[in-house]
């Protein structure tokens, strides 16, 4: 019976190094405290369109005289307690949404993005003054493209094969929010700090787009600071400090009290 040797083993090919443990791993990003926040509320802004009809309307006469609608939204991203919290805009109790609204036609797609976020969240006059009042803002990754085929509600996270002309594109944008920053919200909305969790697999209160928003920062890694500046958890390895658990925050604007009833999601769905 013949035993295998050591050399017959070896082989006259290198050996094959293996990749570094960072290579092709998350990008990590830097998550500040909801408290390093100013929230402050501006001047009613009033709905574009009193009905969604309306609203489909306008879309169809924007494709006819300038083709496909453009929009952007940005996921704004803080902590609270180590969990991932999004902030969101909220109106007239049921519609939720992401700060961000459809460009004019002869917007640079970044720049209009920018001028719409401060439409929404910009502070007025000299409400506020000092360090994050004019933050500007830092447009990151695009995570998501959302389409609409037709002039319905639906939108989708592709194009139909049947589709060529699709009549609105949205596009997601990740918001770096900076160490501190002062955000206004009119006063006929709410701004909201919602954690992960509560988003994620509940179509049913948010709609398909924001319930898939944990899926789409899945691609991160977290660094959570504290309001020192220094590193309290990371991801994987912490979570919410002790027996906290997160729950959606009101931070400004609208009534006080959060009502549950006739709660519709983003496309005006029960």
């Amino acid at each position: 019976m013949s035993t295998i040797t050591s050399t017959a083993l070896q082989t006259s090919y290198p050996p094959i190094l293996p990749k570094s443990f960072n290579g092709n791993q998350p990008k990590t990003i830097r998550l500040y405290p909801l408290s390093n926040y100013t929230f402050g509320t501006k001047e009613t802004q009033p709905e574009e369109d009193p009905s969604v009809l309306a609203r489909l309307k306008r879309l169809e006469e924007h494709y006819v005289a300038h083709g496909m609608r453009r929009t952007c939204e940005g996921i704004l991203v803080c902590h609270e307690h180590n969990h991932p919290h999004i902030l969101m805009l909220q109106i007239a109790n049921a519609f939720f949404k992401l700060p961000g609204d459809y460009l004019h036609a002869e917007d640079d797609e970044i720049e209009g993005f920018k001028i719409r976020l401060n439409e929404r969240l910009a502070p007025v006059g000299t409400q506020f003054s000092g360090e994050g009042v004019n933050e500007e803002w830092e447009i990151g990754d695009t995570l998501a493209q959302w389409w609409r085929p037709n002039f319905e509600t639906f939108m989708y996270p592709f194009i139909p094969a049947h589709v060529t002309r699709p009549k609105e594109c949205k596009k997601l944008y990740f918001i770096q929010l900076p160490r501190r920053k002062v955000l206004s919200v009119p006063k006929n909305m709410k701004l909201l700090a919602v954690p992960l969790f509560e988003l994620y697999d509940n179509t049913a209160r948010y709609g398909p787009q924001l319930s898939a928003i944990p899926h789409l920062l899945s691609r991160y890694n977290f660094e959570f600071v504290d309001e020192n500046g220094q590193v309290v958890a990371v991801t994987p390895g912490g979570g919410p400090d002790g027996d906290y658990v997160p729950k959606t925050k009101v931070l400004a604007g609208g009534d006080e009290e959060m009502k549950e009833d006739g709660i519709k999601d983003e496309n005006g769905i029960q």
